[in-house]
């Protein structure tokens, strides 16, 4: 696994391991910071394609080299056909990399799906902003023999070492022989605070708190009369004069593609709830 600080960071290396002319696909409403670092490699010859996110698996043929999308995506609260999108890129030889960065916490995502599995830690694992991880499958080389040629760690420092405290001065180059090899030197304060939220959410376990989540976002769409969904994370249409009474309230949403959009973690009650509901209704 690589420790970093934000999620196209750990993905630039990525995508400049991508070779010329590949075509990367991803969902119409994908957060930019997935696909930016594919994007900006345009002048040799990356196409960076999308589809809807329900569409995706089907989208997937052999004219396809990454497919790079979200667990959940962070404006609509979808969750992906995971088991599909990764069943049709192994059938056709693509990489797989997933952002989990709404998932991990609350959604239970099967460790041998992605090819790379990125994060951002500041969401729901409640972690401060300035910490990432990326996790490589054992079998990324194997899979991908081109790509992990050209998988090269270019912002290696003294903490990508083999050993770190042995890698300050000089040559010469002596990095981690697995994952590390990727790590950028930390942000030490936000990694002092990451380690006992980490800590408490395991405690709690990421089941109990996904049915928790769940439960709570299903109470709110059921009072807004709307059908009950898989996640944690859910949006509705408003006015602007619900969203002023959502403010007034104290009730911390997000607008998102247009709408309102509500996320139900460890922390969050059904007094919350019926608090939105009751904004949002007037």
């Amino acid at each position: 696994m690589t420790t970093g600080a934000t999620v196209s960071q750990l993905l630039a290396p990525v995508a400049v391991a991508v070779p010329d002319g590949a075509t990367v696909l991803t969902a119409d409403i994908e957060f930019t910071s997935d696909v930016f670092p594919f994007a900006v490699h345009a002048d040799r010859g990356v196409r960076v394609r999308s589809v809807p996110l329900g569409e995706l698996a089907a989208a997937i043929g052999p004219d396809v080299d990454v497919v790079v999308y979200s667990a959940v995506q962070s404006a609509t609260g979808e969750v992906a056909d995971i088991a599909a999108i990764t069943a049709a890129a192994r059938r056709h030889g693509a990489l797989t990399v997933i952002d989990s960065t709404q998932a991990t916490g609350w959604l239970e995502i099967d460790p041998d799906a992605a090819d790379l599995l990125v994060c951002a830690a500041y969401k729901w694992l409640c972690c401060p902003r300035g910490t990432s991880f990326l996790v490589h499958h054992r079998s990324l080389s194997e899979r991908h023999p081109t790509f992990a040629d050209r998988y090269q760690p270019l912002a290696a420092g003294w903490f990508a070492g083999q050993d770190v405290h042995d890698s300050y001065y000089g040559l010469p180059l002596r990095l981690a022989s697995d994952a590390r090899r990727f790590d950028i030197s930390p942000a030490w304060h936000c990694w002092m605070g990451t380690a006992p939220a980490l800590q408490v959410l395991a405690s709690v376990g990421q089941t109990t708190i996904g049915e928790h989540n769940v439960a709570l976002a299903n109470e709110f769409l059921a009072a807004m009369g709307q059908p009950p969904s898989n996640s944690a994370i859910v949006s509705v249409p408003a006015d602007a004069a619900a969203i002023g009474r959502l403010s007034a309230s104290g009730v911390r949403f997000g607008i998102r593609a247009g709408r309102v959009r509500m996320a139900f973690h460890l922390y969050s009650t059904e007094q919350d709830v019926a608090m939105a509901v009751h904004a949002l209704r007037g």
